[in-house]
């Protein structure tokens, strides 16, 4: 016999908004990255992060590999392919090309919109809050990112780019936008449907699918010599595995109990995090302040988490 839904302990709202705070500040670094490695392509920095994902993913596992894999099927590993393509590998390089054409700020501010994204496909399943109740939430989302794309194709972000570079930047971003849009609903639903797999154990086993898809990517990556010295490499392979082991081993298992606490509608929300680091990161490492539009769009932004949180927040205690 079921137990009446209503009678059934809520998930913690408060420990999911935690995990995707942490999640958020974590993979914020993967911002900063393109800005450290101009010298690189972006399918070098994707491959390499990826590669070392993969490699730290096998080391943690191997001790109790047989039962990780125990409850994984065919299914799942396809399932596993498709989300480590679309979330990591051509996310990645869609974000570093954005950066590098469009400037780290433009680039993290439209990625802001994937609270937008991921709450308008959540809100479509069943039992979800109402639209209605995010609109304003939303429409400051959209606000932001539009005030921050304003100033990039104007010019405000950089002046090494000429438009068409900037327009082909922000495209990229849009981009990836998509494409991680597509990876946030579809992993919260596989994680929904295997609840056997533990949030750690998800991020680990993705990290060794998108390894061996790294490595269908390295010879194009890196066949073709380069001018790069000794220490660049270093520098390289250095940053590529403190992304690997802090955003993506780390930050992708935060982000995992996120989503399985949370529902898809505030799961997005907490992606903008990601965004108001990534921007943090960003001033530091140009030393400066941020320009007005830029903290406009910051404001708008946590304006929209704070009343989509507040909204999610008195529709549990009404059903309480």
């Amino acid at each position: 016999m079921h137990e009446p839904a209503s009678s059934r302990p809520a998930p913690p709202l408060a420990a999911g908004i935690t995990s995707g705070v942490i999640a958020g500040a974590l993979w914020g670094l993967v911002f900063l990255a393109p800005q450290l490695l101009r010298d690189f392509t972006p399918l070098q920095m994707s491959v390499s992060r990826y590669l070392a994902y993969g490699l730290v993913a096998v080391l943690v596992l191997a001790p109790r590999w047989r039962r990780a894999v125990a409850p994984m099927q065919m299914a799942d590993w396809w399932t596993l392919a498709r989300l480590s393509l679309l979330g990591n590998l051509l996310y990645y390089v869609l974000l570093g090309t954005a950066v590098h054409w469009a400037g780290g700020a433009a680039t993290s501010l439209i990625i802001g919109l994937l609270p937008v994204s991921v709450t308008l496909v959540g809100a479509r399943g069943a039992g979800a809050m109402r639209l209605s109740a995010l609109a304003w939430p939303l429409a400051l989302c959209v606000l932001g990112v539009g005030l921050v794309a304003t100033q990039a194709l104007a010019g405000g972000q950089d002046g090494q780019h000429d438009l068409p570079t900037r327009l082909a930047g922000l495209a990229c971003a849009f981009g990836a936008l998509v494409s991680w849009t597509a990876y946030s609903v579809g992993n919260a639903r596989w994680l929904s449907r295997r609840p056997q797999i533990s949030s750690q154990d998800g991020s680990l086993l993705t990290g060794v699918v998108t390894g061996a898809l790294a490595l269908l990517a390295a010879a194009p990556a890196f066949l073709g010599g380069s001018d790069h010295a000794g220490g660049d490499w270093l520098r390289f392979w250095g940053i590529a595995m403190v992304l690997a082991l802090f955003a993506s081993v780390v930050g992708n298992a935060l982000w995992n109990r996120s989503s399985r606490l949370l529902p898809l509608t505030l799961v997005g929300q907490m992606i903008v995090f990601e965004t108001v680091f990534a921007l943090l990161y960003g001033f530091l490492w140009e030393q400066r302040w941020p320009r007005p539009l830029e903290a406009l769009a910051i404001a708008c932004l946590l304006a929209g988490v704070y009343g989509c949180t507040a909204a999610h927040v008195e529709r549990r205690r009404v059903q309480d």
